[in-house]
């Protein structure tokens, strides 16, 4: 699917330099001109995933849902202002330290990503070179796939959903899974997403995206937090805390017994209302799972509770309490000894 991607860029006149991801993806840099806004490269980038996918059907998708997806995943929303992208030549963080490898296209059909670690990257840089030299001097310009754009929407193809954690642009189609979808697009508007602002304070921002506000959906102006009389940020949001676990597995397992425990408000939850994180420990990872209540009755909300199960990653170890990073559920006191 990268080679469909290469003609598709090659059709606007665009340069395409490929890289294994450091995973089991594929990354496809593009240099441009620095003089188009965020916004617009993300369209750009959407009108990109949507050619490909007309170009290999059967092999290629741009549905954000994965419900509507098969084969693999044009990821347009890398895009949106304020994401990271792993670099050429990073090391990610893998049990083989495995390398971010840029490429040659004609390696692109055979390669295989875990050929490429901290232990074999330097000699094969030493043997051929980068294969990414003459990138800066590829500048190109998206004005092609603007148009592109421009054509998809006036088709029919309007924008598509935004990652999770920006706030609702104007145009956007509702953040709701096609099968969960219960209402006219338009009784969507202002409800946001899980982890979302209350329908005043989403209204509030989408009319300040509206009228060009350039950091009006950035995730660090995420919308449900009001400033204490300390300076630190409290949540409006309806979000309590379920489980803590060294096991995702064990941590889920908690979240189900909170469910059959609160079978009212566990029906009205959305699936992007269950947040489970993986949270960096002292060597390890462990895992928290957490329940945005916005879609559930006020009247039916569980107040927080004890955590179940209550795993605490940082017993034994002196800690210091940085930007409320210990702040958690009440915990059942330790037995004594």
């Amino acid at each position: 699917m990268a080679l469909v991607a290469r003609e598709a860029l090659e059709a606007v006149g665009l340069v395409g330099w490929p890289k294994t991801s450091g995973s089991r993806g594929i990354h496809i840099n593009v240099r441009i001109a620095p003089r188009w806004t965020y916004p617009e490269v993300r369209r750009a980038a959407l009108a990109l995933a949507r050619d490909v996918e007309r170009r290999a059907p059967s092999i290629a998708t741009s549905k954000w849902w994965k419900e509507e997806r098969h084969g693999v995943f044009l990821d347009y929303n890398q895009n949106a202002k304020d994401r990271t992208v792993a670099s050429v030549y990073s090391v990610r963080p893998l049990a083989d330290a495995r390398v971010s490898m840029p490429l040659r296209w004609d390696e692109v059909a055979n390669v295989e990503p875990e050929a490429f670690t901290l232990a074999t990257v330097p000699g094969l840089y030493a043997e051929r070179g980068d294969p990414g030299a003459g990138i800066d001097e590829a500048v190109g310009s998206l004005e092609a796939l603007l148009e592109l754009s421009a054509r998809h929407e006036a088709e029919g193809q309007g924008d598509a959903p935004w990652p999770p954690n920006y706030a609702k642009q104007a145009g956007e189609p509702p953040r709701v899974q096609p099968s969960r979808k219960r209402r006219a697009d338009v009784e969507y508007e202002g409800r946001g997403v899980a982890g979302g602002p209350p329908p005043e304070v989403a209204a509030e921002r989408r009319k300040a995206v509206e009228a060009g506000d350039p950091n009006a959906g950035l995730p660090t102006d995420w919308a449900g937090t009001r400033p204490t009389p300390t300076g630190r940020r409290k949540s409006a949001i309806p979000v309590i805390e379920i489980a803590r676990a060294a096991k995702k597995d064990e941590a889920l397992a908690g979240l189900e017994r909170w469910k059959a425990r609160h079978p009212k408000a566990a029906a009205a939850l959305e699936p992007a209302d269950v947040l489970v994180d993986g949270m960096r420990g002292r060597s390890a990872l462990w895992y928290r799972v957490r329940v945005n209540l916005t879609h559930v009755a006020e009247a039916e909300r569980p107040a927080q509770a004890e955590l179940d199960p209550d795993y605490d990653p940082w017993a034994g170890y002196e800690w210091p309490d940085r930007a409320g990073q210990l702040e958690r559920a009440p915990r059942k006191k330790p037995k004594a000894t």
